[in-house]
């Protein structure tokens, strides 16, 4: 898509992430209306443009820096967080995390489970199993989507229970 952008839009991506640079938007969708309202760029199009410009805007911080942006007002969730994180990495070396602007994902040989602080209150925790039956505690992937196909919602430290322990090494065994 790179290769076509300047014949297809106009510009090349270094230009269209220049003109990106100089809005106020924070969301995905309010970069690619911008692009599409604004100056006629088709969906495909603004989708890599705005995918490229915020990769690169994400990029510019350290993973210790977005792990801290995300808790930003969420205070009394970075003790569930900083649980949750000791306890995925005890599982083995072979755990690779991978913190984003809004979540923090864990993989082995796929992404097993992610981490979001989805409100000032709640943690969403997302799980990737191959064949697990949803409960009440264990969810639908609710927002998550194909990312994962389950979720916990974790207000409290003490939800991080044996319980819940074993479904994250049963979502990291499957993940090998």
């Amino acid at each position: 898509m790179e290769q076509n952008l300047l014949e297809k839009t106009g510009k090349t991506l270094e230009q269209w992430k220049t003109l990106l640079a100089k809005q106020s938007f924070s969301k995905h969708g309010e970069f690619m209306n911008f692009l599409k309202k604004e100056h006629n760029v088709t969906h495909g199009f603004a989708n890599f443009i705005t995918l490229k410009y915020r990769e690169a805007d994400a990029a510019s911080f350290s993973n210790e820096d977005l792990i801290t942006n995300q808790y930003i007002g969420k205070d009394s969730l970075k003790a569930v967080f900083n649980q949750l994180n000791q306890t995925i990495q005890k599982f083995g070396p072979d755990v690779t995390i991978a913190p984003k602007k809004s979540a923090v994902s864990y993989k082995v040989q796929r992404q097993f489970a992610l981490i979001k602080p989805s409100t000032k209150t709640r943690i969403d925790l997302g799980l990737k199993f191959n064949d697990k039956a949803h409960t009440q505690r264990l969810e639908t992937s609710g927002p998550f989507g194909a990312m994962c196909t389950h979720r916990v919602q974790i207000t409290d430290i003490k939800q991080v229970d044996d319980e819940l322990v074993n479904w994250l090494k049963d979502a990291y065994q499957e993940a090998k």
